[in-house]
């Protein structure tokens, strides 16, 4: 497979990367949503690829998928427990799965019971977070080498549309965000489950969020969206270095923030917008200053893609594209509807929520779509995100895996 350069991955924190091909985490090998794959469908025929392969009774959810060496890896609510699934990659028949907790009992999520998270393959060991903060390290066969609760271990509190973290590996560590008092981030040793440190200087609640992970000139940086602000927290002892309110809201702050080049960019939906932020270093910390906000990405739950300098996500209903550097408007389009964004040899893999996936070109002179087909409606909205892997699309809609071939010659 030829080496896939590109500007926007400078992600290097994860040691989950073991094989070209694989998606073992949350938004992929680079945490960036995008794959380094080529030679891929440049159109897809009329009802899109041919669709190999199915898995059904997977649980209820929203959380998207890992693909690591033979196995998928994901989560669903079965009966009154929140399971980790593993599926055999080469025909989607289960081949464990594992209780970690209850299934949210009050009910406060008006869109349904279910885990929201992706689970993290670090070698030979899976790492799941619940819907309910039951966090765990598993061996690759399933069995538990540790468990606990982030909420009761650190005092946090449960959301309205409960937790929907994903953890993320940097080296011999893991990073997740229980939202306690001086606890709104924690780094755990990946091993053993034990507490590192604590931010003792943020207290914030939870989002919907996932941490990135960046080098700013030498300082290891964790930056994510509590329920107020996108923040900047030292890797090397949890001090909070920056805040930025600009770009939250009171609601929900769901998208990823995407990391380039000593910048990174916060965006929220609710009627806010996004907010690109130069980084620099003042005596060994990272300080944070708006190069511009924008209303023309006012991201919800599908987060955003950076590709050869021009950011791609939805405005709330519509697909967008910005030139990240300014923010300047390339183009819009109502594309599939509302939805998530995936990038992979030169093409925007996007699915809808109300169950269309589509293929569009990622080039900033304006929309261009190659391709889409419908999914079974399972009465929520398709919110998992989709992943590609070894030329494969996996598409989750709640308890249903379907997987197809994209790559540009017949197997």
């Amino acid at each position: 497979m030829k080496r896939f350069t590109l500007a926007a991955i400078l992600f290097a924190a994860s040691s989950a990367l073991d094989a070209d091909g694989d998606w073992p985490q949350w938004q992929g090998p680079d945490r960036t949503r995008i794959s380094r794959e080529t030679g891929l469908m440049k159109e897809w025929p009329a009802g899109g690829p041919r669709l190999i392969l199915t898995a059904n009774n997977l649980g209820t959810g929203y959380g998207s998928m890992s693909v690591a060496g033979d196995r998928v890896y994901l989560q669903g609510a079965r009966g009154n427990n929140s399971f980790v699934i593993a599926l055999n990659r080469a025909d989607g028949k289960e081949v464990w799965s594992k209780p970690l907790g209850l299934v949210e009992t009050q009910m406060r999520s008006n869109r349904g019971a279910g885990p929201r998270g992706t689970p993290t393959v670090d070698g030979d060991r899976v790492y799941v977070l619940t819907e309910n903060g039951d966090l765990a390290c598993l061996k690759k066969n399933g069995s538990i080498l540790w468990q606990r609760n982030i909420l009761k271990d650190f005092g946090g509190s449960q959301l309205k549309w409960l937790v929907s973290e994903s953890p993320v590996i940097d080296g011999p560590h893991l990073l997740v965000t229980p939202g306690g008092p001086g606890a709104g981030m924690a780094k755990l040793d990946k091993l053993t489950g034990k507490t590192v440190w604590t931010s003792k200087d943020l207290s914030d609640t939870a989002a919907y969020s996932s941490i990135t992970i960046a080098d700013v000139e030498g300082v290891r940086t964790y930056m994510t969206f509590t329920d107020s602000a996108g923040v900047g927290v030292r890797a090397s002892d949890g001090k909070l270095m920056f805040r930025y309110p600009n770009a939250a809201n009171r609601t929900a702050n769901v998208a990823t923030p995407v990391y380039s080049d000593n910048k990174v960019f916060f965006a929220s939906a609710y009627g806010t917008g996004g907010g690109l932020l130069n980084l620099t270093v003042q005596n060994g910390e990272v300080a944070a200053t708006e190069v511009y906000f924008t209303r023309e990405m006012k991201n919800h739950h599908g987060g955003m893609v950076l590709v050869d300098g021009y950011l791609y996500g939805y405005n709330d209903l519509i697909l967008t594209c910005l030139e990240f550097a300014t923010g300047k408007l390339m183009w819009r389009d109502r594309s599939v509807g509302k939805g998530s964004v995936t990038y992979a040899d030169g093409h925007l893999y996007i699915q809808g929520e109300n169950n269309l996936i589509g293929l569009a070109e990622a080039a900033s002179a304006g929309y261009r779509e190659k391709g889409r087909f419908e999914i079974p409606d399972k009465g929520q909205p398709s919110w998992a995100h989709p992943v590609i892997s070894d030329g494969r699309l996996y598409v989750r809609n709640q308890d249903t895996l379907l997987v197809y071939d994209i790559r540009a010659a017949a197997r």
